[in-house]
């Protein structure tokens, strides 16, 4: 059975609004102007750290980013599901290669501890058997040590293995393991995909699910 990796910002979830009202919490806390969504989610993809970095602009001390970074974690952590939803297809693109007995997990840089709270609160935790974040090892994304440990957990090939994302993060990162990747062209960076294309390009998750069954046959 192919091992199909999931990256989850912008590819399994929409978290658009409330990732850019926690990241203009944090501007408003340490008496900045709020930026404008576009902005935000351009800045989406490498982990809390870096968004917050870049939400604060290059004048920014490192403490300020500290400080914002802390008030960041403790806000989105209160309204991580206020907005957030499952993008349309992806709930039935799960369901059916659950039902296939595909084994499936996420590896994104956000956080773990959101990552699995969202999954658990969208009532689809289940169809995973592991949920990896930016801090579950000590690289993130695009280091392979996350694919090459899925892979090792699900006694996985290489040439068995898919990585689906949305962004260049998340196909550098198959690149770098090798295996092979999927695009999404919703999300938060699809635009991004151009600089490093991927094997396969989707158009709604639901497109996934004959894929994979073509491909493992």
């Amino acid at each position: 059975m192919p091992l199909l990796i999931f990256d989850l910002d912008g590819t399994l979830i929409d978290s658009k609004q409330d990732l850019v009202q926690a990241v203009n919490a944090a501007r408003r806390r340490m008496h900045l102007a709020p930026l404008d969504n576009d902005t935000v989610a351009s800045y989406v993809g490498n982990g809390a750290p870096v968004l917050i970095r870049r939400a604060m602009g290059p004048q920014a001390t490192e403490e300020q980013c500290r400080e914002a970074l802390e008030y960041f974690y403790e806000f989105y952590r209160e309204h991580m599901l206020d907005h957030t939803r499952l993008y349309p297809g992806v709930r039935e693109a799960l369901d059916q290669l659950h039902a296939a007995g595909m084994p499936m997990a996420v590896l994104t840089n956000k956080p773990v501890r959101f990552s699995r709270g969202i999954i658990e609160g969208l009532g689809v935790a289940g169809h995973f058997f592991q949920v990896y974040g930016g801090n579950s090892f000590e690289q993130k994304k695009p280091h392979p040590v996350g694919v090459e440990t899925l892979m090792s957990e699900a006694h996985a090939g290489r040439a068995e293995t898919l990585m689906i994302g949305d962004s260049a993060v998340d196909i550098q990162t198959a690149r770098n393991a090798g295996v092979r990747a999927v695009g999404v062209t919703w999300g938060l960076q699809p635009e991004s995909l151009e600089q490093v294309p991927p094997d396969h390009v989707i158009r709604d998750m639901r497109e996934l699910v004959p894929l994979v069954k073509n491909g493992s046959r």
